[in-house]
């Protein structure tokens, strides 16, 4: 009888991280059953359906439609609603991704009901415990029986948590295999500059990318007055372009900040697609963000970075990457961007085993993991 893996996704972040290796399993290890289960943790239209339509996720097989709700009573909702797919399903193993509140969730209830827990994305540490994300990643990979890490250097953060190297298998970066994949697909920025009021502005002097999600930069109403203000008057020397996450648009409303955004050298979008991003990424002379992810992307595409937050989990795209922790002060930021503009910004190189084929390699270990003895 085959083995049976179903996949958790929840949010946007996940989607990349799934994308690769849905196809690899269907690529390398068609003797696996493999189910697909969206919690629905993000369930926005502009941040869920086009993500799997231009990433080729296929439909899930299940959905448990939880919704937006705050970290504790979503966490339980996912996991209430988990439960009897998880026994109705008897998997050999739950596959989660990264660290949002679906991928601890679920992987408690497997962890409960016996069922052998595979995490992608492992052994990653901020060592911040404010951090939601954080908790996640630690309890998950507590959970884990097989852990794909991203970097070698991972394994010393799991070993440190007492974790045996032998549960360890470093596979590399799927969220790279995603952006490889889809690179000839990735819409030119002109394109989505054109809603600009002046798009003319964006295409001379091209353009800095900015995202803002964190708790800790967009639920302070002084932090995220102080950001914005700042990145306005970046704003006057390379124009903004804003994809703003419908969390952080309320937060600037309550905050009463709209104006700031209404300069002319300010473009502010609504979500946009993967390859929407993708294109506006690679084509910026400069990437402001707070988010792990963008912080992975912009080392593979060779684009300078400023993360604006205090640590990262991902100390690797400082380390040997284009990215420079600068943390949320103005006058930080300030000379940060300077020196990018100024010099081009840090001459960094893709990490080892960010080469496209992680995902691969993942399917490859787990149908033997899984296999009869």
């Amino acid at each position: 009888m085959s083995a049976k893996i179903l996949c958790v996704v929840g949010a946007r972040p996940n989607f990349m991280k799934i994308a690769p290796i849905m196809a690899a399993f269907r690529a390398r290890a068609p003797q696996l059953v493999v189910k697909l289960v969206h919690t629905g943790q993000h369930y926005d239209v502009a941040m869920n359906d086009r993500f799997f339509e231009q990433l080729g996720i296929p439909t899930p097989d299940i959905s448990l439609e939880v919704g937006s709700a705050s970290h504790a009573v979503q966490t339980a909702e996912i996991m209430k609603r988990f439960e009897p797919v998880l026994l109705e399903e008897r998997p050999a193993a739950v596959l989660v991704v990264g660290d949002v509140n679906s991928t601890i969730a679920c992987a408690l209830v497997a962890a409960k009901l016996g069922v052998r827990v595979v995490h992608v994305e492992a052994g990653l540490r901020s060592r911040d415990r404010t951090m939601p994300e954080e908790i996640n990643r630690i309890l998950t990979d507590q959970l884990s029986d097989r852990l794909y890490t991203t970097e070698a250097e991972a394994l010393d953060n799991l070993r440190a948590e007492g974790i045996d190297a032998a549960r360890v298998c470093f596979a590399g970066n799927v969220m790279i295999d995603t952006l490889r994949a889809s690179e000839a697909q990735a819409v030119p920025a002109a394109q989505t500059l054109a809603a600009a009021a002046d798009p003319a502005v964006f295409r001379q002097a091209g353009h800095a990318l900015l995202t803002l999600h964190r708790p800790s930069n967009v639920d302070d109403p002084v932090v995220l007055a102080r950001l914005l203000g700042v990145i306005d008057e970046v704003s006057r020397e390379l124009p903004v372009v804003f994809p703003v996450h419908p969390r952080t648009q309320g937060k600037i409303r309550e905050a009463g900040l709209g104006a700031v955004l209404d300069g002319t050298r300010w473009l502010v979008l609504p979500p946009v697609g993967y390859f929407e991003m993708l294109g506006l990424m690679r084509e910026a002379r400069l990437v402001l963000t707070d988010s792990g992810g963008l912080q992975e992307e912009t080392t593979a595409l060779g684009v300078p970075c400023l993360t604006l937050r205090e640590n990262t989990e991902r100390p690797i795209t400082i380390a040997q990457g284009t990215n420079t922790l600068v943390g949320t002060d103005a006058d930080a930021i300030r000379a940060a961007v300077r020196e990018v503009l100024a010099t081009g910004g840090k001459a960094g190189r893709t990490p080892e085993r960010w080469d496209g084929h992680a995902a691969g390699r993942i399917v490859a270990d787990l149908a033997e993991w899984l296999a009869p003895a």
